[in-house]
């Protein structure tokens, strides 16, 4: 059995969308899914499109800032929507969705997390 050069064992926050790494057009599959984590004024950014591993770290800063966006308005819920005539079932429901919001995009944090180490160690490989 023919073992390949790049490790078979991938992180389980390794995104589905993205092709393992090593893998025919994986670079082009982490880009293509780390473009859609951004607002899409900057998918068009040559700087960007030229190198992933820029393009990853953006992604990890935007993904961060959703985060705390999230978290804000999932602490803040509580004290704010009742002003704005919410009924209490609303404000419930909303709190359970910026709760899970947050799950979500912690996942998707460590998913940007490691595709950017592996663009990383792509690129101080050559």
């Amino acid at each position: 059995m023919n073992m390949p050069l790049t490790s078979t064992r991938i992180s389980p926050d390794w995104p589905c969308q993205v092709k393992t790494p090593g893998s025919y057009d994986w670079e082009r599959s982490a880009a293509k899914w780390l473009r859609e984590l951004i607002p899409a004024r900057y998918a068009s950014y040559p700087a960007l499109i030229r190198h992933p591993v820029l393009l990853a770290r953006h992604a990890q800063i935007q993904v961060q800032q959703e985060i705390r966006v999230a978290r804000t308005a999932l602490q803040t819920a509580r004290a704010e929507l009742p002003v704005l005539g919410l009924p209490e079932s609303v404000i419930e429901h909303t709190i359970k969705l910026y709760a899970a919001e947050v799950l979500q995009l912690q996942h998707i944090a460590r998913s940007v997390r490691v595709v950017s180490e592996a663009l990383a160690a792509r690129v101080t490989v050559r």
